[in-house]
């Protein structure tokens, strides 16, 4: 029999029977609530003049000392990162993303104000009307030369690097991704404020043509159906007409939402487009030596079909599964955790 690693991953929900108690009672000093598998960090930047709070999340399988992680650098962390946490998870489950390392960044102290600080080191411009603005390059060197050492310097990290933000962070995701474009290479975001002094995203957005016509990254973009939406559809045109080598870039507008109602959705098609596994093309001649059927536990077997080039698994549980390739032996299916890679014994 032909044998295949294959490893499928499913939620059993038990039902549990609690039986009533008369001894409940309030406590009225209860504990917050923490997220689970997060921790706490202090960095102080000399660039910034300022105290940054990140919060971080590490994997599952972060304790496997061989192995280095993406990292996900998420901005607006005090109202951002138990979302992308949260999204995150899912997502894995579900086999869309990898492990990775998340690093949410907000700002540190006593009596923040956030309103004013975002306006400082998001914006890339001076806007007096707006108060201390125009330190997003500041903000982008905080990053380079402080934020990103510190990370990795202490936790294992790859130089995989992603950054999301919304709004204002948009703005700043956007800046980033046209002035620093080796910093990071995976960008999302939702709710840009592209009307940022006049539109001067979209100066340095044609800067940046006439001087590259490749763009080594993948970007995705968001925004909702009740936003002013002639800015963002004015964006989207733009970087599709630019054809830049190596741009992998998608959009959406989401029906029924507003400005923050953006987020979930924006948030989670972003990550699962950003990093979205790589399907090659592999020969039917290859395809057709997995056909047949396997022990994918001892005791348990599946069939692989193939029809019209593509292969499908039929394991026990009658259910139909797409296996996409990521090389001529590694397979995956969209929307479940698994993966599998075939080989075959002596038998």
């Amino acid at each position: 029999m032909k044998n295949l690693t294959l490893i499928f991953y499913f939620a059993l929900i038990p039902f549990l029977i609690i039986g009533q108690t008369n001894k409940n009672s309030f406590n009225p000093n209860p504990p917050n609530v923490e997220i689970k598998g997060t921790q706490v960090q202090n960095i102080f930047s000399e660039i910034m003049n300022q105290e940054y709070e990140l919060n971080i999340h590490l994997p599952r399988y972060y304790d496997d000392a061989a192995r280095k992680f993406p990292v996900l650098f998420v901005i607006d962390s005090q109202w951002d990162f138990a979302l992308i946490n949260s999204i995150f998870g899912s997502q894995y489950y579900d086999g869309f993303v990898p492990e990775i390392v998340i690093v949410g960044i907000t700002w540190g102290g006593k009596d923040v104000n956030v309103d004013k600080l975002r306006a400082r080191d998001f914006t890339p411009s001076i806007q007096i009307q707006y108060g201390e603005t125009g330190r997003a390059t500041d903000f982008l060197k905080f990053f380079r030369n402080e934020l990103i050492p510190f990370i990795e310097k202490n936790y294992r990290v790859s130089t995989d690097r992603g950054l999301v933000g919304s709004s204002f962070g948009g703005l700043f995701t956007l800046f980033a991704m046209l002035t620093e474009t080796d910093l990071f290479n995976k960008y999302f975001l939702t709710s840009p404020s592209l009307q940022w002094d006049n539109g001067l995203l979209f100066k340095l957005e044609e800067e940046y043509s006439k001087k590259n016509s490749e763009l080594n990254l993948s970007l995705y973009m968001a925004m909702g159906s009740y936003e002013e939406l002639s800015l963002f559809n004015k964006m989207v045109d733009i970087l599709k007409s630019r054809n830049y080598k190596g741009f992998r870039f998608d959009y959406k507008i989401i029906e029924g939402a507003g400005h923050s109602g953006a987020k979930a959705e924006g948030f989670t098609r972003g990550m699962q487009f950003v990093y979205e596994r790589p399907v090659v093309n592999v020969s039917s001649d290859i395809l057709r030596k997995y056909v047949g059927t396997y022990e994918i536990q001892p005791g348990v077997t599946a069939k692989i079909i193939l029809e019209e080039n593509n292969l499908y698994a039929l394991p026990p549980y009658n259910v139909k599964i797409r296996l996409f390739p990521m090389s001529e032996t590694e397979f995956y299916a969209k929307g479940e955790y698994s993966l599998g890679k075939f080989f075959f014994d002596d038998k």
